[in-house]
């Protein structure tokens, strides 16, 4: 496997602190100015190993039977309650041709899709994502019933937010305005 290119910002504020996070698809590791080349080669290895790891751990499954059981527990979850109905036939899958949205649904072939963009992001992003598109299942448009669907979710606000900071981010480095 490639080694991940790794960028390193210097800070004056850190005195003893070092960590890694992903910023716009690359890796960057914080360190003290002070810390030497040396020190560098020696300490951030096995902390990006770790970061790798936790990422590859928090991201959303490949298979589409893996993706419908997550489903599936998210419906349990968070809908089920909400709606009073069982869950209706669905598929859900990866698509890479969606660049505008995170998700869309056919609702009369319950076809769930959902931005290969997605992967990157927190778990809790994604799954909010998931949660969004099986509420059209029952409610097709976004209506104060759709939101209210949603209102078990934790993570709601906190998803929306990311996902809006995200495409503001997008637009503003490639100085496109938002849709």
């Amino acid at each position: 496997m490639a080694e991940p290119e790794l960028e390193v910002r210097r800070s004056a504020r850190r005195r003893r602190t070092y960590t890694v996070f992903r910023e716009r698809g690359r890796l960057v590791a914080l360190v003290p100015a002070r810390m030497t080349p040396a020190q560098v080669r020696e300490l951030l290895p096995p902390l990006v190993e770790k970061f790798l790891r936790r990422e590859a751990q928090r991201t959303l499954p490949a298979s589409g039977d893996e993706l419908a059981a997550r489903a599936r527990d998210l419906f349990r979850l968070h809908l089920a309650g909400r709606t009073g109905a069982e869950l209706p036939a669905f598929t859900i899958r990866w698509v890479d041709n969606q660049n505008h949205r995170w998700g869309s649904c056919t609702t009369g072939e319950g076809s769930i899709r959902l931005s290969s963009r997605l992967r990157g992001m927190p778990t809790w992003v994604s799954d909010y994502v998931i949660l969004h598109e099986l509420a059209h299942l029952f409610v097709p448009d976004h209506s104060r019933a759709f939101h209210e669907l949603l209102a078990d979710y934790p993570q709601v606000e906190r998803a929306r937010a990311f996902l809006q900071g995200y495409e503001h981010a997008v637009n503003a480095e490639g100085g496109g305005e938002p849709d």
